[in-house]
């Protein structure tokens, strides 16, 4: 090898060994530049962990009806004589709720009854021939089957006129009028409505897996929308002898007192049946717990190392956990998490595990395990 070929090389080496070198200084640089550059303290809100016994609980939905309600119509047609009452009044039971135009019902009624008075006329006298021979039996039985279908078309114009006027089949409270006087009806058309409200039923269904879990008798807590805050508690009263066969979902009945009758047949409620022995578990806010597809995590606070001008600062830490079932804003955290932790409760999105904090817990986010929706 020549000298120059070896001055070529060395020359060639110097230029690629300044170049790697200047790149190794230039990613120094830059790293230093980072690690001394401070990251902006974030702003969060917070909340002390605490534990609080949590009861198993089964949420349903479903409707109320009452105990007694029907619809009030007339078996028959006619013209509307009288409507003796008022739309949504309290009634008792055997109160006339309507009258039917029956004149002519009642004059052939009386016409009648004058049939059935000659057929028994026409019967006795016929029973003295019979007596004296002058009369077979046969003119007898014939008097007496006369007399029979008098009495039974006398006793089918009864009923016919005691079918025009309608009477309350059980106390409760009306509801709005649905016809007027001088009006001509048809038979089964809606006179009002008829519903018993001083006990509902709560209709709800439940899935065959946890069917094992109600028992007759036990208690479940009603809420309702019409009344935010409201709570009334009721009692399991039967539980359906079959499941559906589509569904696999069994229907339940519960039994609910109403105080003030204020609830309302129809009405959509919610229910919470409790199960089992409470568990005293650590509870946080919803908003404090992030759902992901490796699992749940939620952010703590602690001490971090000092600032530059050597204050004292705070940190995010994020920790896996794992969340139980939820009740209202609250949810239940089985594992990784202690009682008495500083808990990240709105801010968590824009941080990152380290991450500089500042608490600010002027505004209180929601932590109700019972929310009533308001109108604001």
């Amino acid at each position: 090898m020549t000298r120059r070929m070896i001055l070529m090389l060395v020359i060639v080496g110097l230029v690629f060994g300044g170049i790697f070198g200047f790149q190794i200084f230039k990613g120094v640089m830059i790293q230093r530049f980072f690690a001394n550059r401070s990251e902006p303290a974030q702003t969060v809100a917070t909340l002390i962990a605490t534990s609080e016994d949590w009861y198993p609980t089964i949420h349903v939905v479903g409707g109320l009806r009452a105990e007694n309600g029907t619809d009030i119509s007339p078996e028959v047609g006619g013209l509307v004589a009288a409507v003796p009452f008022h739309s949504g009044e309290d009634i008792a039971k055997g109160a006339v709720l309507l009258h039917l135009r029956s004149d002519d019902d009642a004059a052939r009624l009386n016409a009648l009854k004058a049939t059935a008075d000659l057929a028994r006329i026409t019967l006795q006298r016929q029973r003295k021939l019979l007596n004296s021979g002058t009369i077979a039996q046969a003119a007898l039985d014939n008097a007496e089957a006369s007399l029979r279908a008098a009495d039974a078309q006398v006793i089918e114009q009864q009923a016919l006129i005691e079918k025009k006027t309608i009477r309350a089949p059980f106390a409760g409270r009306l509801g709005i009028r649905g016809v007027d006087i001088g009006q001509v009806i048809a038979a089964g058309t809606k006179v009002t409505t008829l519903q018993a409200l001083d006990t509902l039923y709560f209709d709800f269904t439940l899935p065959q897996q946890s069917i094992s879990n109600v028992t007759i008798g036990q208690a479940i807590d009603l809420t309702t929308d019409a009344f935010p805050g409201e709570t009334i508690t009721g009692t399991i009263a039967a539980i359906d002898a079959k499941a559906d066969p589509d569904t696999r979902n069994v229907a339940v009945r519960a039994e609910v007192k109403n105080p003030g009758r204020k609830w309302l047949p129809g009405m959509y409620a919610k229910g919470s049946l409790r199960i089992g022995a409470p568990r005293h578990l650590v509870t946080v806010p919803q908003t404090a717990v992030s759902f992901n597809t490796f699992g749940e995590t939620i952010y703590v606070i602690e001490n971090g190392p000092p600032a530059a001008d050597g204050s004292a600062r705070l940190i995010a830490r994020q920790k896996l956990i794992k969340a139980g079932d939820r009740r209202g804003d609250q949810v239940a955290i089985l594992d990784g998490l202690g009682t008495g932790e500083q808990v990240v409760v709105a801010g968590a999105l824009k941080l990152r595990n380290g991450s500089p904090v500042t608490v600010n817990n002027s505004v209180a986010m929601p932590n109700d395990p019972a929310p009533v929706v308001r109108d604001q």
